[in-house]
């Protein structure tokens, strides 16, 4: 059975392991900075369990900012409730679950939520093997990210929610 919720702080430890396991470790949010994420906006995390365990996982903050800056990763202050952009730091789910539809399901259940919270949209920062993936669920390319975070090289992608066909 699939089950769909937000993040309470019990689910700390669950979380972190989902992180370790779905980022290399330059990428991962560590334990601390996942506690002071959940402590400010746990709404927005988005859980799927499978059987009551905890199998994908969505993360991120709202800002007015339209660019995902590294800055947000790792301070919740710049969480703004009443911001027109939802971030996603994270689509994540765990390697034994994979290729299930899990992430996807997961997305639209997150892209629901920001239609009926008013969003104007929603950006994150990928790499190129995960375009196809982001662009099935309505996001466009709009350029390579400021973000270096991971010394990584980033695609900013964008679902406006306002202009939706």
């Amino acid at each position: 059975m699939l089950e769909i919720r937000n993040a309470k702080l019990e689910d700390l430890d669950t979380i972190a392991q989902v992180e370790e396991a779905s980022f290399p470790a330059e990428e991962a949010a560590d334990k601390k900075t996942l506690e002071g994420r959940l402590k400010v906006y746990p709404n927005h995390f988005w859980l799927l369990e499978r059987d009551g365990k905890i199998v994908s996982m969505v993360d991120g903050l709202v800002n007015n900012s339209d660019e995902l800056l590294d800055s947000f990763y790792a301070d919740p202050s710049f969480h703004d409730e009443d911001g027109k952009w939802q971030m996603l730091f994270g689509v994540e789910t765990i390697p034994e679950f994979r290729k299930r539809g899990y992430a996807s399901i997961l997305m639209k259940e997150v892209i629901k939520d920001c239609i009926e919270d008013s969003r104007k949209g929603i950006i994150l920062n990928t790499k190129a093997e995960y375009l196809p993936f982001y662009e099935n669920l309505g996001f466009k390319q709009a350029g390579e990210a400021l973000s270096v975070h991971g010394g990584k090289h980033w695609i900013r992608m964008i679902l406006d929610l306002e202009n939706r066909q």
